[in-house]
């Protein structure tokens, strides 16, 4: 069991370089959070509901983390702050990392494909800061979801996925599986342009488009004189 914790620390450690020691990692509220929910998912596998919520409410006042007794998590997960809020059939895998303020939420029940309501994390991915997962999606193994990101359909292996409604940045999958992504946004990588540089691209999209038509309708205007109008004489 010291060992597990050991394993968990570092793991934490080495996605994270803020902290000098496993000792502050301790102090972490995404830790405490998961110690909870093991506690809270054991009393819920027992069918001791009211005591695993009772736990789970504990969790959430102490670390402003709310993960549901009956979310599955499996090795090495790091929520990263807090604010985070995990549904009752999310499935997390293992060294997944989701910062503050993520959403794994669910869909109306009847809706859900036998019971199912609330997203599947595979192994090894990143949830950047306020991202919001929804439905009974799968999220695939390495795959990032950008900050801010709205996913409400299946995201590939390795896909980075950005914007509201996210859409895949179509880079490679071994792109990324190489280093650790944080908030897994990426920043100086080929990713579709944002704010004042979006902008400035539509404005120049928008002025060669004025120019085509311009160029077409001057065309067009010679096309419709025809050859013998007479032309203005120049003074």
């Amino acid at each position: 069991m010291v060992r597990a914790l050991i394993d968990y620390l570092d793991s934490v450690v080495a996605r994270d370089p803020a902290p000098r020691s496993r000792w502050e990692v301790m102090l972490y509220p995404g830790v405490w959070a998961v110690g909870y929910h093991r506690i809270a998912h054991a009393l819920f596998v027992a069918r001791l509901f009211f005591l695993a919520r009772m736990v789970n409410h504990i969790s959430r006042f102490l670390t402003a983390i709310d993960i549901h007794p009956g979310a599955t998590i499996g090795r090495h997960l790091f929520i990263d702050h807090g604010f985070t809020v995990i549904g009752e059939t999310a499935l997390i895998g293992d060294n997944v990392t989701i910062y503050q303020c993520v959403t794994l939420g669910g869909t109306n029940p009847s809706n859900g494909v036998g019971g199912k309501r609330h997203p599947t994390l595979l192994d090894n991915v990143i949830v950047g800061s306020g991202a919001q997962i929804l439905g009974p999606i799968t999220v695939g193994k390495r795959a990032r979801v950008g900050a801010n990101a709205v996913v409400t359909e299946d995201v590939p292996e390795g896909a980075t996925m950005v914007g509201t409604k996210a859409r895949s940045t179509l880079v490679k999958a071994e792109t990324w599986a190489k280093d650790f992504m944080p908030y897994g946004t990426p920043c100086k990588e080929p990713c579709e342009p944002t704010g004042l540089a979006r902008i400035e691209m539509l404005e120049r999209e928008l002025d060669e488009l004025r120019n085509q038509i311009a160029v077409l309708a001057s065309e067009r205007q010679a096309e419709t004189a025809g050859p013998d109008t007479p032309r203005r004489k120049r003074g």
